[in-house]
């Protein structure tokens, strides 16, 4: 288990760049093909970004995420989901990390979060459903929740 200054390394300015990494995410997120929910991912060890993400059909498929009724094709990656994968492809470990999110993680996701040894999650966006937080919560996983426009800063 990781202790709080390789997970938190910026002390009391942590807030500052918690918000500041979670607005690169969200810049990031531009980047998605998606047209129903463009989402953001950014993976950050020690102070070092190691990794990003932005969801979307997989490598070599066309960059359409929905289907002619506007539903998300079953094969699209989340953010979370490609940043974790990009780790696993290089040198990098996402070991004790800290993952930027724009929207709150889902169930499937929560578990790839918890297997890379994730120990922070940062969000802004809550998604309605819950209970990808909720699995995180369960093991152990730091919660952050950060709204920019109302300048709250929420641990969880």
């Amino acid at each position: 288990m990781a202790n709080n200054d390789s997970i938190r390394p910026y002390g009391d300015k942590q807030p500052v760049f918690d918000k500041r990494y979670l607005e690169m995410a969200r810049i990031w997120a531009e980047n998605s093909y998606c047209r129903r929910r463009k989402v953001g991912a950014l993976i950050v060890k020690g102070r070092m970004i190691i990794s990003d993400g932005y969801n979307g059909t997989p490598a070599g498929f066309e960059n359409v995420c929905e289907d002619e009724n506007n539903v998300t094709k079953a094969y699209v990656l989340h953010a979370e989901a490609n940043a974790i994968t990009k780790v696993a492809k290089s040198n990098n470990s996402s070991e004790d990390s800290t993952l930027y999110v724009t929207t709150s993680p889902c169930i499937e996701c929560a578990k790839l979060i918890i297997q890379s040894g994730i120990r922070r999650v940062v969000y802004c966006n809550r998604y309605r459903i819950t209970d990808g937080l909720d699995l995180l919560k369960r093991a152990g996983i730091d919660l952050v929740y950060i709204d920019p426009e109302n300048d709250i800063y929420e641990q969880q």
